[in-house]
């Protein structure tokens, strides 16, 4: 076996999204490889709880050796809010490399897991082997139109952060470096090899997201025809154009169908209050549910309980995506790089970008269609667990990430 050392700031076997991400990936290299993971400190915990009480993965486990490193405590106290955050991030990779520049580990390869975002850069190439960076991408601007309906300040937030991101793109000499130094770049979509420039032998599209499949199971077709969406209430997520688009689908039904619909509101955030005031704004408060962020056990429960999952995201990815579908739940999105690449391209329920006001209507009449065809509702959700169990499953990304680290050690 070669020894493989992954960096990787987020793992927590608990979670999913970033973390979960991180914790999987190292799992799956760990299957053919020996691997060498270092974490932050604040990691360890989460993942030697979660090793005691998964005995099965003994095995695989025997393979890690997890290591933890975090810059001096006088660091961490300001890292508060996305642009702090992203600059103890790039602190922290820096000090990695250069602690591990000292030390010198006898390693085959090197890979830069996560975070997974191409504008800032790695510096693992100072240990001269082999490197592998990503999944790697960025989410793409929210549209105008969009964005404006959470006022002026969220407005300048996203725009100041797309500046920053450009900034690093053309500016940041480390960028350039990682990027001439990886042997290959994963890509976690088709927009960041044109970002980075990236020639078509050095990058692969592989998508950060997957899912173990559950067991599959019928779906109950005697229960309301339940509208969900799970994420952060932010202004990526696009909370406001389910609420406003379950509104104008519910009201286009007559009253004795409309008691057969729910909405089904899933997470927390800084937007939760103007979202309820959305809410009862459209007098939806008898037909809505909202649960606070879950348990991710009782998340996926839920999942169960959905006839599509709503989810109009402006990001570059999404693992509530794939989970949706993996339970055979279609999923409702934009035409876009991030969730529209993850769902099956033959899936009729992708909606192109226009102004606010259009998408409503476009999103409103795809929930019609749903509701009113049950053999479309049947066919997606067909559609979309064979494109999980084909594409976007754990196993799949193992094997991907057996071969990339095949061909790198070949070169």
């Amino acid at each position: 076996m070669k020894k493989v050392l992954i960096t990787a700031y987020a793992v927590n076997p608990y979670k999913g999204s970033e973390d979960g991400m991180g914790w999987n990936f190292i799992l799956q290299a760990a299957r053919t490889h020996r691997v060498i993971a270092v974490t932050r400190e604040n990691n360890q915990p989460p993942i030697d709880k979660y090793l005691a009480e998964h005995p099965e993965l003994a095995t695989v486990a025997a393979n890690i050796t997890f290591r933890y490193f975090d810059l001096p405590a006088w660091m961490r106290w300001w890292k508060k809010g996305p642009l702090l955050s992203v600059l103890y991030f790039y602190m922290w990779q820096l000090g990695l490399g250069l602690q591990l520049w000292r030390c010198r580990p006898a390693i085959d390869l090197v890979h830069n897991l996560n975070f997974h975002n191409d504008w800032t850069p790695s510096f693992l190439w100072l240990l001269r082997r082999p490197l592998v960076w990503g999944p790697i991408g960025h989410h793409p601007p929210i549209p105008a139109s969009h964005l404006r309906q959470y006022g002026t300040a969220a407005y300048c937030k996203d725009r100041l952060l797309g500046l920053m991101k450009h900034s690093f793109w053309l500016f940041d000499p480390f960028l350039r470096v990682t990027r001439r130094s990886a042997d290959r770049v994963l890509c976690m979509n088709s927009t960041v090899a044109p970002r980075l420039r990236l020639s078509a032998k050095s990058f692969e599209i592989v998508p950060s997201v997957a899912v173990d499949l559950p067991a599959e199971a019928p779906r109950s077709t005697a229960g309301p025809f339940t509208v969900m969406i799970a994420a952060r209430m932010v202004p990526l997520k696009g909370f406001d154009m389910v609420v406003q688009a379950f509104a104008r689908f519910l009201y286009r039904l007559p009253p004795s169908q409309q008691v057969n619909t729910r909405l089904l509101l899933i997470g927390s955030g800084p937007e939760q209050e103007r979202l309820q005031q959305l809410v009862d704004w459209h007098g939806l408060a008898l037909y809505t549910e909202h649960r606070p962020w879950l348990d991710r056990t009782e998340l996926l429960q839920l999942y169960r309980e959905a006839s599509v999952f709503f989810f109009p995201s402006h990001e570059g990815a999404g693992m509530v995506v794939a989970e949706a579908m993996s339970y055979g739940v279609p999923v409702l999105c934009y035409q876009n790089e991030g969730p529209g690449e993850l769902v099956p391209p033959t899936s009729s329920l992708k909606v192109p970008y226009a102004s606010f006001e259009q998408n409503i209507n476009d999103f409103a009449v795809q929930l019609q269609r749903l509701y009113t065809d049950p053999r479309l509702l049947a066919t997606e959700s067909v559609l979309s667990r064979q494109h999980v169990a084909t594409h976007h499953t754990w196993t799949r990304r193992g094997q991907q990430l057996e071969l990339i680290y095949q061909h790198v050690l070949l070169q």
